[in-house]
């Protein structure tokens, strides 16, 4: 299977490209003798009114040949017009680029396809507000975002769309909140993103996250009304009396009216299995329990009524011998302040230590009631990715955990319209990133180990295709990006190597001489070849002991 989705991928692609060039020559009237997708020998052979259609036994290739004078084919008198050579430069250009571009312009009907898949998202409700942001005071949790400048949005990627693309720019929000509608305005921070290849994106961000923390709860005080009915900090409560429980801001409303009166606590447990797998992972099971729990019947918020706190800034997983551990930073232990200065979320705690994550930061915590403090400083860890540039990130080994409540997914308003505009956005994306690598890689930033030739098309085509459909479309629009524009360097022999004749002819009023171009094509073959040795020689080394082990099982 996987050599016939290489050839579906290959085959699709070249002919694609050879379409290109074919139908712009038949538009300018260019006569085409031979539109062949494959070299080789013919294994199909179709005479059509004065052209010839083959498909060759290699598909690693094809080539539309049309009338030259320069040939050894005869011209008639009735068409010295219609040769290639007798076209005027603009015409040709068009011709040339043609292939190119129908390699870049393919993947958006690819994409579109994949696309077409969406048919349902996460509504536009508003589930996190983190402090110091832009919506910091102006959305609150439970806001379900109707409109954004005007436009109508039903989910939580138009939202987020609208907000990336507005860095700096006030945005206007219908809201629906409490029944009603409000209106908020607000305005999306700039952002810097890094990305792999040095390149960097500016997006807008206000600093909210989609779906509500479900009802886990993390119990700080040992005299607390919850600890005493036995419940424990990160226990995911379910349902009190007869009230179901699915978000955190529930517990609020079932506990609002509360007296002091005894209550039914509905709650999962998560229990470590050790060893789970064979001790491939690291997992928990629930077990369900139920606590009797009698608030404090006087006025105050959910924490001190019933001891009930969000699970967000508790730490869940404190790996030996981290930074964290070493500071006798423990499991159920409550992060409450950063450098002294007070953390309301662990996303924000993060974006705290982030800020200088080469420099010692202190860390405040409850331990079973007991303040305590210690200095930690961020993990760093280096990498190279697959492109041979090196990398580096900060991370925190210490994880919280705060489940969130699913929220039933909306239906794709706009499925045709979102498809499109993904696609070509989509589209934009890979060719800018694939543009800069090649940009790199000229700079000398980027290895020539990063290169891939033959066989690694051949792996991915059939890892994707496996896979599923859209998987397969996915991968086949990237290969047709790279295709189209490695066709446009101006190696002769390639695509962009004719246009550079043709942009030399246009300056100097004349066609190069043919010894020059002949000679520029054989210097442009060698450097071609000399390309895909080194992706070859990178995909065998990739892929070395796999091949010397399928060597040793053939021959035993």
């Amino acid at each position: 299977m996987d050599l016939l989705y290489f050839v579906i991928l290959i085959s699709s692609l070249i002919f694609v490209h050879e379409l290109g060039h074919f139908v712009v020559a038949k538009v300018f009237g260019v006569k085409v003798l031979t539109f062949s997708l494959g070299f080789g020998p013919k294994l199909v052979r179709l005479r059509g009114k004065e052209t010839e259609y083959c498909i060759g036994l290699f598909p690693l290739g094809g080539f539309v040949k049309m009338l030259e004078e320069r040939k050894d084919e005869p011209v008639l008198p009735e068409d010295a017009r219609r040769t290639f050579d007798s076209q005027p430069i603009w015409k040709r250009v068009l011709i040339v680029s043609a292939g190119p571009a129908m390699n870049i312009a393919f993947p958006i009907l690819l994409y579109f396809v994949a696309f077409m898949g969406d048919r349902a998202f996460i509504p536009p409700t508003v589930g996190i507000v983190l402090p110091d942001h832009p919506a910091d005071g102006k959305l609150i949790p439970g806001d379900r975002i109707m409109a954004v400048n005007g436009e109508p949005i039903s989910t939580y990627a138009e939202f987020s769309r609208a907000v990336r693309k507005n860095p700096g720019k006030e945005l206007q929000l219908r809201v629906f909140r409490d029944l009603g509608y409000v209106s908020v305005s607000v305005t999306p921070e700039e952002v810097v993103e890094p990305r792999e290849l040095e390149i960097v994106d500016r997006v807008g961000r206000v600093g909210v996250l989609p779906g509500a923390p479900a009802g886990a709860v993390g119990i700080p005080s040992l005299s607390s009304p919850a600890w005493r009915a036995g419940l424990r900090t990160f226990d995911l409560i379910i349902q009190v009396a007869d009230q179901p429980v699915k978000r955190f801001i529930d517990l609020e409303r079932v506990f609002e009216n509360n007296r002091g009166e005894t209550v039914p606590v509905a709650f999962l447990r998560p229990k470590p299995v050790v060893g789970a797998l064979g001790g491939l992972v690291d997992m928990a099971v629930y077990e369900a329990g139920v606590a009797a729990l009698t608030p404090d019947p006087n006025p105050g918020d959910l924490l001190a009524r019933t001891g009930f706190d969000s699970s967000d800034l508790y730490a869940a997983v404190v790996p030996e011998g981290s930074a964290e551990d070493k500071a006798k930073l423990r499991p159920g232990d409550k992060v409450f302040e950063v450098d002294g200065r007070p953390v309301l979320t662990w996303h924000s705690m993060l974006e705290r230590l982030l800020a200088a994550p080469d420099e010692p930061h202190e860390l405040t915590w409850l331990h079973e009631e007991r303040r305590m403090s210690g200095t930690i400083r961020m993990r760093r860890e280096d990498w190279v990715d697959e492109f041979g540039s090196p990398h580096s990130r900060y991370v925190m080994r210490t994880k919280n955990w705060l489940p969130f409540a699913v929220e039933p997914p909306v239906p794709n308003p706009h499925p045709m319209r979102w498809a499109l505009r993904s696609a070509v956005e989509e589209t934009v994306e890979v060719l800018k990133f694939t543009g800069v690598g090649i940009v790199r890689l000229a700079q000398g930033k980027l290895s020539l180990s990063s290169l891939s030739g033959p066989l690694t098309i051949y792996e991915v085509a059939g890892q994707e295709g496996a896979k599923g459909t859209n998987h397969f479309l996915w991968v086949m629009a990237l290969v047709s990006i790279n295709l189209g524009l490695l066709n446009l360097l101006p190696i002769p022999v390639l695509d962009g190597g004719h246009l550079l004749f043709f942009l030399t002819e246009g300056v100097i009023r004349r066609p190069l001489p043919l010894r020059v171009r002949e000679v520029a094509s054989i210097v442009g073959m060698s450097f071609l070849f000399l390309l895909i040795g080194i992706a070859f020689k990178n995909d065998v080394e990739r892929r070395w002991d796999v091949i010397l082990a399928q060597i040793k099982e053939l021959f035993g």
